[in-house]
């Protein structure tokens, strides 16, 4: 499937392509400080373990000094795979949240689904065949979940996923970290710069399933906020899909607020079909954090 690559900013008016390093001292320092002043202090990072033989989890990069403890820093080139594997697992975990979990945000299509099963006993009578109806139309949701997910991410894999340096790293007003904890990358996220409203867009975070419960996501959250304080912008923001009500609770915990939401959202790799309509539903809600008034 091909997808065009999302729009990228390659320029933008105030310092996005300003290193931290080339900010004054005074100029920084008070700008960090008004980051901590914003958000508490994250918890101690977990204490450090043996270094597993081989280095960064078989993505060749480098963690802290020592490959202890957890560290947010810049992508590097080498760890395309492992940050691909990371957002790949992320995405295939929406599958059956969207499929089954996800039904629950849609009354009228449990109602639909009900009144399937209601007709399907005045048709035939049969207690049997209307208790195979759920499941019957479970199995369809998590078809077409399925289906849509996969031409995503074969979608994403072969636009701004392809070539994460490319995408993110050189383009001046967008990044990429990755976090690594004892020389494993272990999280991901990603900004871009909007020059238009003067904002900066949080994409792409996800953590490893095997790490979670840490605080990585927030403290790469959080590296999105210091990204664009650093760079003047006057709010940062965010779009999702995600039904799990912990990652809505992330974002409120780093100050987002909620804006709205919406079940007209088009999911790169959705056809729109009629079946498709009727089996897979998801809601987009859009959070920001204003960090300045214009």
């Amino acid at each position: 499937m091909h997808c065009e690559p999302p729009d990228m900013v390659c320029e933008t008016k105030i310092v996005a392509a300003e290193d931290h390093a080339a900010l004054p001292g005074a100029k920084k320092d008070a700008l960090l400080a008004a980051a901590g002043a914003l958000w508490p202090p994250l918890p101690a990072a977990p204490p450090p373990g043996p270094q597993p033989a081989g280095g960064a989890g078989g993505a060749g990069g480098a963690g802290p000094p020592g490959g202890r403890g957890l560290c947010i820093r810049e992508f590097r080139a080498a760890e395309q795979e492992a940050a691909r594997r990371i957002f790949y697992d992320g995405i295939m975990e929406r599958i059956p949240n969207t499929a089954f979990r996800g039904l629950r945000q849609h009354p009228r299509t449990q109602l639909l689904y009900a009144l399937l099963a209601a007709l399907c006993f005045a048709l035939t009578r049969s207690l049997l065949l209307t208790c195979l109806v759920p499941a019957g139309l479970l199995g369809l949701r998590y078809y077409y979940s399925r289906k849509v997910v996969l031409a995503y991410l074969d979608c994403a894999l072969h636009a701004d996923m392809a070539d994460i340096e490319q995408y993110y790293m050189k383009p001046p007003g967008s990044c990429f970290w990755v976090a690594v904890l004892d020389g494993n990358v272990v999280g991901i996220v990603a900004a871009r710069a909007h020059e238009a409203d003067n904002t900066v867009e949080l994409l792409r975070m996800s953590v490893d399933s095997r790490f979670r419960g840490k605080g990585i996501a927030k403290a790469l959250g959080r590296k999105v906020l210091e990204f664009a304080l650093l760079r003047g912008c006057s709010a940062v923001v965010l779009g999702t899909t995600a039904v799990k009500v912990a990652a809505h609770r992330l974002y409120e915990s780093l100050g987002f607020r909620h804006m709205g939401s919406s079940d007209r959202y088009v999911l790169p790799g959705m056809t729109l079909s009629l079946a498709e309509r009727l089996f897979f539903q998801v809601r987009y809600h859009r959070y920001r954090l204003q960090l300045r008034e214009e």
